[in-house]
């Protein structure tokens, strides 16, 4: 997948094991996610190990991040290809952590996991 980390994966409670984990108790857009079947169906570990890449359904993705959360997938693929996940991780890390209580800000809804502050 694009380098993402959902975070109901990163909160403390009730917390997702993750795309690559077992999908009980995951919703149903999680469970039927496409871009998840084609690169586990392909045996990859990121969307830009593909061939094919960028394909329609990562362009289709990409234009509503860029629309609506003003964030770029395929950059963010690009900063992990040049500079290494533990670079990236850490780049997001300080981008998306709660000045309040340290929990991890949304990129959905800028709703803290831990707090619920509204940033």
């Amino acid at each position: 997948m694009n380098c993402l980390v959902c975070y109901k994966h990163c909160r403390h409670k009730n917390s997702c094991a993750g795309c690559f984990n077992s999908d009980v108790g995951k919703p149903e857009h999680c469970r039927k996610c496409s871009i998840k079947d084609c690169i586990m169906g392909k045996g990859l570990r990121y969307c830009f190990e593909c061939p094919d890449y960028p394909c329609k359904l990562i362009k289709n993705l990409e234009k509503s991040y860029n629309k609506r959360y003003q964030a770029s997938l395929m950059e963010n693929s690009g900063f992990v290809c040049q500079h290494g996940l533990e670079k990236f991780m850490e780049q997001q890390k300080r981008k998306y952590t709660c000045p309040q209580c340290g929990g991890i800000v949304s990129i959905h809804d800028r709703v803290c996991s831990e707090c619920q502050e509204s940033l």
